[in-house]
């Protein structure tokens, strides 16, 4: 279970963007976001403490093989504090089934831990047991991902939102991924959630969703970006609203609601409006024809205009014709640099941007090396089989 949640975890905090993932791995790819919350009274970079070290706190460190001098550089202010447990956080976590070594790099990670009391540790353990039974699995994401799990606490809001995610239907295994990547979400009230999910389902439901579909539905949503539900439920109506005057049909709408994942809730008129511009005009396309690109390719709509004619001008310069940037749009998701990478690629084989279809850049890195193989093997295969007989006339 947990080497699931981990594979999921990282590639929702990895890099600049969102990114599509399947749904039955539950992917995504989004940075934490938010204020991380300690709320032991000893803890905090800003508080008072003495120009010495605390040397029992060091002591403790050593002798549980802590490397003190990655502390001292990231967050040596940890080890002035006069209060601290580092052999009360120890102890719990080897209770759990740490090893020494493990629980050496929960500290060292995230020094922060041995400043809160024993009983908030204990209170975070239930509470993460709700969903995470096992406190070997707990163990393993905690020196993953300590802040997670130290971090961020509001015992009965937790607990509520926990409670509430499984009176929906969720899984724990998917609750525990949650909790994983979006903790700031668990310590918000439960209202404001519910809040939040009532007025999905209000907008899915309105669109044509249907109500058996819901669930499935919102897994997904929540699964490409968990933060949708710190947003405020009023932009996304306003959007969704936009959009239906730009000409869409509802089917359309919801469709690009799930295309959009939480962008749909960062998004403003303004930043539409221009997309919408630059799309008409770079295009030469009619209003129906920009539906069906945009629905081909809402970049057009949440990146900003800058950033697309950077990228539009970094295709034209390669020799690219703004026809086979239209049969390609999502082209305009790669960067520069990425573009600049894979057309150079494709040169050294021979062959001319303007002979191909972009389809030969474009998608992930796995999508591009395995077109870039089928080139290769095009390039490198004989004109004829010298072993093949040859048919001539007698």
């Amino acid at each position: 279970m947990s080497k699931i949640i981990f594979d999921t975890v990282l590639k929702w905090r990895m890099g600049p963007g969102r990114k599509v993932f399947p749904y039955k791995n539950i992917f995504l790819c989004i940075g934490l976001a938010g204020t991380r919350k300690y709320t032991s009274v000893h803890s905090g970079p800003d508080t008072q403490h003495s120009g010495e070290e605390n040397k029992r706190t060091v002591d403790n460190l050593y002798k549980l093989s802590v490397n003190i001098n990655k502390i001292r550089q990231l967050k040596g202010w940890v080890l002035h504090k006069d209060v601290a447990y580092v052999e009360e956080t120890a102890n719990i976590l080897k209770e759990m089934g740490a090893s020494e070594l493990t629980v050496a790099c929960i500290l060292e990670s995230c020094p922060e831990a041995f400043l809160q009391e024993p009983s908030e540790i204990n209170t975070q353990k239930s509470i993460w047991n709700l969903v995470c039974p096992r406190d070997g699995d707990i163990v393993t994401i905690i020196k993953k991902f300590p802040d997670s799990f130290f971090a961020y606490k509001s015992p009965k809001n937790q607990q509520d939102n926990i409670n509430y995610f499984q009176d929906l239907g969720l899984r724990n295994k998917i609750v525990c991924r949650l909790l994983t990547s979006a903790p700031q979400i668990f310590c918000s009230p439960v209202e404001d959630n519910k809040k939040m999910i009532n007025s999905l389902q209000e907008s899915y439901l309105s669109l044509g969703g249907a109500e058996e579909n819901f669930k499935t539905w919102l897994l997904k949503l929540l699964s490409q970006d968990p933060f949708v539900l710190s947003k405020s439920p009023q932009a996304m109506k306003e959007n969704l609203k936009f959009l239906q005057n730009l000409g869409f049909h509802d089917t359309e709408v919801l469709k690009l609601l799930s295309k959009l994942k939480g962008f749909i809730f960062d998004l403003t008129r303004g930043t539409m409006e221009k997309g919408v511009s630059f799309t008409k005009a770079t295009f030469q396309c009619s209003q129906e024809e920009l539906r069906h690109m945009i629905i081909k390719c809402p970049a057009l709509l949440y990146y900003p205009v800058p950033v697309l004619e950077e990228r539009l001008k970094h295709l034209l310069r390669e020799g690219v014709s703004i026809f086979q940037i239209k049969e390609c749009l999502n082209v305009l998701e790669l960067t520069p640099q990425i573009i600049e990478f894979r057309v150079k690629k494709i040169k050294q084989l021979g062959h001319e941007m303007k002979d191909q279809n972009l389809d030969v850049i474009n998608g992930n890195k796995n999508y591009f090396e395995a077109n870039y193989v089928k080139l290769q093997v095009r390039k490198e295969r004989p004109l004829f089989n010298p072993v093949a007989p040859l048919h001539v006339d007698e």
